[in-house]
């Protein structure tokens, strides 16, 4: 099994979590160049959508782009999840960062100017030459010998101003860049400032440009320590407000909310909701060296399925014009019909409309093509990407999945990550049915006289009450059965039935925990075993 890839340079087959990067990536290069690449070349994909992927393409890092308006606090983000300065960083108020940095590991600290970046053939960024000088000295890349940066790559993006005047002075197609970008990174990352949730002109054409890429988009509402909860509130829901506006999905965006800085909270107020949301934004970024192998199996279907489009386009193009006479107007008249032209191909190839390009783009780029240079439709190019998605990428998939229960988690560590991964200050040490693990003394103790008060009123009998005065007392909390159920289940530390004054104690504990917005424990940790339930140790004789 899996033969094909091995004899393609597809790497080893082992439990290393290398290994199976080395494997998928062979794979998805080998079937790249074989099954979908004569396709792209014959119809001239290239020159419509994206140029033709490289080595680099398949064997890079996990990348993460970040966009967003100046002053929103991007280039700072990355400070903040390094731990430490890289070359090329301005932070201020004004827009300061000007360039695209491509913020990468190296042995050594330095930065390497655009023209150069471009042709090593170990980067990722040969294909950008075709934005031109005005692009390539506007981008740079600053590497360091930083532990994040082993794992994932980031990508600093020039503040979007508004207005006319700023878009034209860029010199390049800014938006084509983040295009090229987004179909290449893991991660988008879109930051807001609390104070500032108005979408530009330009920051607005910039999320269009991500379209076909929204599983990649994730919201950072950041600096919102500035404000207090009733402001904060407003200002989550005008954020949602203007996003629903330019991201057309039904799925409601997965926003963070939070203060993305080595500095004190200037409003202290919503800490727990900051820590947890930055907890959840780091699990979500640690999680992206397991999953490159995944997203570059996902990017290169949803490539190949465009590729498929592509040619059905062209190929009806070229059968349509004439053979003598009447090519130009024979031209204009196509162009204009092409909205129908999509619909026409839908039903008779049973296609999706969502994996059709964009009509006016499309339009725009026919314009200057002879039409009379297009290729005829062929079936044996088709044949063999069906072939690719029906049983190749199918056979990779398994792989994938088949390896990843094999090996361990591969994570993102160093800089911030390790800060909020052990010890005191990690995500909810201390809290729910954490707190009182480090402490000698049983941390129900000192709540046991207000909840025996209420114990002896449910008159126990022997020093035990039954399961229906239990539960009387314990409805009162308006928890649900289902949660009640297991808070009866974990207090009952003997199993009998019943529950003596320390079990009663501890269910009110755990009902305390879920009141205040904690999850259960799965079982009860060693430290909320009431003491006369405890084993006694064993001593040596």
């Amino acid at each position: 099994m899996f033969s094909w890839l091995r004899k393609q340079g597809g790497g080893r087959e082992s439990g290393g979590g290398t290994d199976v990067v080395q494997t998928v990536t062979g794979g998805l290069r080998d079937l790249y160049l074989r099954k979908l690449l004569p396709l792209e070349e014959h119809y001239r994909f290239h020159d419509f959508h994206s140029p033709a992927l490289e080595e680099a393409d398949f064997e890079n890092k996990p990348m993460v782009l970040l966009v967003g308006q100046y002053s929103t606090g991007k280039t700072t983000f990355i400070r903040y999840l390094l731990e430490q300065d890289f070359p090329g960083m301005r932070i201020g108020p004004e827009p300061t960062t000007d360039s695209f940095i491509a913020v990468m590991y190296g042995d050594s600290e330095g930065s390497v100017p655009g023209n150069a970046l471009v042709v090593d053939p170990k980067k990722p960024f040969r294909k950008l030459s075709r934005f031109g000088n005005a692009f390539l000295n506007r981008f740079m890349c600053s590497q360091l010998p930083n532990q994040v940066l082993k794992s994932i790559s980031i990508i600093d993006s020039p503040g979007i101003l508004s207005g006319e005047k700023q878009r034209i002075s860029r010199g390049y197609d800014f938006c084509q860049v983040l295009q090229w970008f987004a179909e290449r990174v893991d991660r988008i990352i879109l930051l807001f400032d609390a104070h500032k949730l108005d979408i530009s002109d330009e920051f607005s054409e910039a999320i269009k440009s991500f379209r076909g890429q929204d599983d990649k988009i994730r919201v950072v509402l950041n600096k919102a320590d500035q404000v207090d909860t009733q402001q904060l509130m407003r200002v989550y829901g005008a954020l949602m407000w203007s996003l629903g506006k330019v991201i057309n999905t039904p799925e409601v965006l997965r926003v963070y909310i939070g203060s993305f800085w080595a500095h004190p909270l200037r409003n202290t107020e919503n800490r727990r909701l900051f820590e947890a949301e930055a907890q959840d934004l780091f699990k979500d970024i640690q999680s992206l060296p397991q999953k490159a192998a995944v997203r570059k199996l996902n990017d290169l279907i949803k490539r190949a399925r465009l590729a498929k489009v592509h040619a059905y386009i062209i190929s009806y193009l070229k059968k349509e014009m004439p053979s003598v006479f009447g090519k130009e107007n024979k031209k204009k008249e196509l162009i204009s019909r092409l909205p129908e032209i999509y619909i026409q191909l839908q039903r008779e190839y049973h296609i999706s409309a969502g994996d059709f390009p964009e009509v006016k783009k499309m339009q725009e780029l026919l314009e200057t093509c002879d039409f009379t240079k297009f290729h005829s439709l062929k079936p044996k190019l088709i044949e063999a990407v069906d072939n690719m998605l029906a049983n190749k990428i199918a056979s990779l998939m398994s792989l994938i999945r088949q390896e990843e229960s094999n090996m361990p988690t591969e994570m993102v560590h160093g800089g911030a990550f390790d800060g909020t991964m052990a010890g005191p200050f990690g995500h909810g040490y201390g809290e729910g049915a954490k707190e009182g693990a480090d402490e000698d003394e049983w941390v129900v103790a000192k709540d046991k006289p207000a909840y025996d008060e209420i114990f002896y009123t449910l008159s126990p009998i022997n020093g035990k009450i039954s399961g229906i005065s239990a539960k009387k007392e314990m409805v009162t909390s308006k928890l649900p059965n289902s949660v009640l159920g297991k808070i009866w289940k974990l207090a009952d530390c003997d199993g009998d039935g019943m529950l003596d004054d320390e079990e009663f104690a501890l269910a009110k504990h755990l009902i305390k925990i879920k009141l205040d917005g904690y999850e259960l424990p799965g079982t009860l940790p060693s430290h909320l075993v009431p003491p006369s339930h405890r084993k006694p140790l064993q001593t040596a004789e």
